[in-house]
């Protein structure tokens, strides 16, 4: 047991409120004092994508609708800028990569990243904690952007303290040791605040009367993993601050296990009636992507989320009787998955995943198909990107996106829709 306790140097740092944040630091003003949000602004019933931490101390969070807002404060509301913001994030992981090489850099998300600093400590002669507050100065004095970081002996350990105390702190530091996983790993509660811990999940354990991260420790792991296979095992180390991965095998495994994935979050609640538009509009784009960069796909990953009332959801993938990337034969594989699992509640987010990609060198014939046919559909599909490459997505569209439904015209408009 003593060996799964690995003892690594193991920074997670985030860029705090980091949408809002840009939008501030883009127009000068100073997120702390400014009441700013991330929204649509053309829709009241909108979600938030991201709010200043000055409204934050008014217990506005980060995901709440527009017409939620309050009135009585004269929010500044700004359309969301995709490209801006991962230019930001490329900024930042600049700096990181001043202190570690990439193998010991895993980016976790567009405002989150994982540095493994064991090996650099004796070079630049500094604790980990005194490299944390160098690289949060540093990603201020460079980008004028505020971060957080937590520090562990393990991957989970950093990032829990970060997403649980760092906040709190006066430096936005967080340092938790073993030594400290009873008092401030175990008093978690509710769960859903635990790293890897969803809502619905949460629901499953209160049922089984646990309801903090201690009650996971002391139960029973044979049974957490009766109950819940690979995953109740893995709760349970985890609720005992044990994490044995490493960012050389997150990178590693990120780069041999090649896919294209794609979600969107709905502003109002879709069903069955209707949600085929959304899940026509992803594929057409995410196939669009696979003959710009001439792969095929062979596994189709497809999912489905209630609304947050109701909880809970699907994901399920299918292995492909052939290589393509034809958006007609996915809509149907991924309707099948659909029609199979869907219960009849309101769906708020779809996503969709293309595994197993291979180069487009030698396309397999389909024999269910008309040879002729599936050659004309590649003239046409090539014809099509061609036209939106060159006069922009919105210029020929399925007429499916023309129903009220659709949201395709306006994601594309809101990324800058020439090259979407």
């Amino acid at each position: 047991m003593e060996d799964l306790y690995i003892k690594r140097n193991i920074l997670c740092i985030d860029l705090k409120s980091f949408f809002a944040s840009v939008e501030c630091v883009e127009r000068k003003l100073n997120p702390y004092t400014t009441p700013l949000v991330v929204c649509d602004p053309t829709r009241n019933g909108a979600i938030t994508l991201a709010v200043t931490p000055y409204l934050k101390n008014f217990g506005i969070k980060g995901r709440t609708r527009v017409y939620e807002l309050p009135k009585n404060l004269k929010i500044i509301k700004v359309p969301p800028r995709m490209r801006l913001y991962q230019k930001k994030s490329k900024e930042v992981i600049k700096v990181y990569l001043e202190y570690v090489a990439p193998e010991d850099l895993h980016i976790y998300s567009i405002d989150e990243c994982f540095l493994d600093v064991t090996n650099y400590l004796k070079l630049y002669k500094k604790t980990d904690y005194e490299l944390a507050a160098e690289i949060l100065k540093k990603i201020e004095e460079k980008t004028g952007l505020t971060a957080t970081a937590g520090i562990g002996p393990n991957l989970l350990l950093a990032k829990v303290s970060m997403d649980i105390e760092a906040k709190h702190t006066k430096d936005n530091i967080a340092y938790w040791k073993y030594e400290d996983i009873e008092q401030k790993l175990w008093p978690i509660k509710p769960l859903s605040k635990m790293w890897g811990i969803g809502s619905h999940l949460e629901k499953k354990l209160n049922d089984m009367n646990i309801n903090c991260v201690g009650d996971i420790a002391k139960y029973d792991k044979n049974i957490l993993k009766e109950k819940f296979g690979v995953m109740g095992e893995e709760l349970w180390l985890h609720a005992n601050g044990i994490d044995t991965s490493k960012i050389n095998d997150l990178n590693t495994t990120f780069v041999k296990e090649q896919s294209y994935s794609h979600s969107q979050v709905l502003f109002k609640d879709y069903y069955d009636y209707n949600i085929n538009i959304i899940i026509f509009e992803m594929l057409d784009v995410m196939c669009r992507r696979l003959r710009k960069n001439n792969k095929l796909c062979g596994l189709i990953g497809f999912g489905i989320s209630y609304s947050k009332n109701i909880g809970g959801g699907f994901y399920h993938s299918n292995k492909l009787i052939i290589q393509t990337d034809e958006s007609a034969f996915l809509y149907r594989e991924c309707m099948r998955i659909f029609d199979k699992y869907y219960n009849k509640a309101p769906i708020r987010k779809v996503s969709i995943s293309f595994g197993k990609l291979t180069d487009n060198k030698n396309r397999q014939l389909n024999l269910f198909e008309d040879p002729l046919t599936s050659e004309a559909n590649i003239h046409i599909n090539k014809a099509i990107d061609e036209i939106k490459d060159r006069f922009g997505a919105n210029k020929i569209v399925p007429a499916i996106s023309l129903l009220e439904d659709s949201t395709l015209l306006e994601r594309n408009n809101k990324i800058g829709g020439h090259n979407a």
